[in-house]
């Protein structure tokens, strides 16, 4: 609807036949009084308004519109025949409103006007509505999300506790069983503490995750020895696989950081380079300082290989390489825990990769001193 303001009721009637022979709904007001109780208590999509008028001036009314948060932004066109000049055509402009047109105008082109905002305020119309959508799409998503990672704390805090308990009484059974000296049992229950593990592994990442997504996750930082902590990751991988590590370089360093949290990256990284080597023989790893007082480590294999354009994406929660997804076991989301640890070390990590030809992931983080010596 349109509101006419104008305390002439022979101009309104000459602009509202004008406005309703075009198909569009009018009201009038023959005060800015008036007029502002109208606005407040109807939905106006355009306001025609006289600038001279007793009492409040259009100028006033105006001002006064684009004051209340319902009204601010009805657009407003000035209608008058005595205020012309320059500095009141700007005044207008100054107080809200949108266009300016004086007496006598012109039906044709203040028609013309009038569509061109009419069609503005359908298309405003269907862009709230389609912001109202998107937001609560959003919310839903949102909500979603916060359900699935309180699931995934739960379900994982839930679990832990039997595992534990699993495994205490799978490695009693292991002692009891050794005077029998029943290699095929033996076995057995290696090869079920070993699933075992892998099960601990995968519900403390879950955990990790969990612990992020809220800010929960805990840092225990202090000075450690880097060579000391990736001897330690080594040794841990190194019982569980059959291929070897190499160390190519490394050196002796101090860093300031969580040791457990960044022998969990080192673990990640060589974990990784032997799952996705098939027909693993070694896996190469070095550190170095870098000239930025950082300490970088890669991790080399010479396995499946990664293609260029999926390797931004391997550091995202839950992402997994298409070709790899079936073939080999996991939920990927050890590289993005190892990022995120990563991240709040201040460091940086990445990839280098080709398919066939196997990967070399890396990660740099701060030393702790600049006095270091390469072995």
């Amino acid at each position: 609807m349109i509101l006419i303001v104008d305390d002439i009721p022979e101009n309104i009637f000459s602009l509202k036949k004008l406005l309703e022979l075009n198909g569009f709904p009018v009201d009038s007001a023959l005060s800015g009084e008036e007029a502002l109780k109208k606005i407040l208590k109807n939905s106006y999509f355009l306001i025609i308004l006289d600038v001279q008028m007793p009492g409040m001036d259009g100028f006033e009314v105006a001002e006064t519109i684009s004051g209340y948060s319902k009204t601010k932004d009805i657009p407003i066109i000035f209608l008058s025949a005595v205020n012309t000049d320059k500095k009141f055509v700007t005044k207008g402009y100054a107080s809200g409103g949108l266009d300016y047109v004086t007496k006598p105008f012109d039906p044709d082109i203040l028609l013309l006007k009038v569509k061109t905002f009419y069609r503005l305020y359908h298309q405003n119309q269907e862009l709230t509505k389609i912001q109202s959508a998107l937001l609560t799409e959003i919310e839903s998503r949102k909500a979603a999300e916060n359900k699935k990672d309180e699931f995934i704390s739960i379900a994982s805090h839930e679990l832990k506790t039997p595992l534990t308990s699993i495994i205490g009484y799978v490695q009693l059974l292991q002692r009891s069983l050794k005077k029998y000296e029943d290699t095929t049992v033996e076995n057995y229950l290696g090869r079920t503490n070993l699933q075992l593990g892998k099960l601990q592994n995968l519900i403390g990442d879950l955990l990790d995750i969990s612990k992020i997504e809220n800010g929960k996750i805990e840092f225990n930082k202090k000075g450690f020895d880097f060579n000391a902590m990736l001897q330690s990751a080594v040794d841990i991988v190194q019982q569980t696989q059959d291929c070897t590590i190499v160390h190519k370089k490394s050196v002796e360093a101090q860093v300031f950081g969580d040791e457990m949290r960044v022998e969990q990256v080192v673990i990640n990284y060589l974990t990784n380079a032997f799952k996705y080597s098939p027909d693993c023989k070694e896996v190469h790893i070095e550190s170095s300082i870098t000239g930025n007082d950082e300490i970088q480590l890669k991790v080399r294999d010479f396995g499946i290989g990664i293609p260029k354009e999926m390797q931004s994406r391997l550091f995202e929660k839950f992402y997994r390489v298409e070709s790899s997804a079936t073939r080999f076991q996991g939920l990927g989301i050890g590289l993005y825990i190892s990022s995120e640890i990563i991240k709040r070390h201040r460091g940086t990590w990445g990839v280098v990769s080709s398919p066939g030809k196997g990967s070399e992931f890396w990660f740099k983080i701060p030393l702790e001193k600049s006095s270091q010596a390469e072995k």
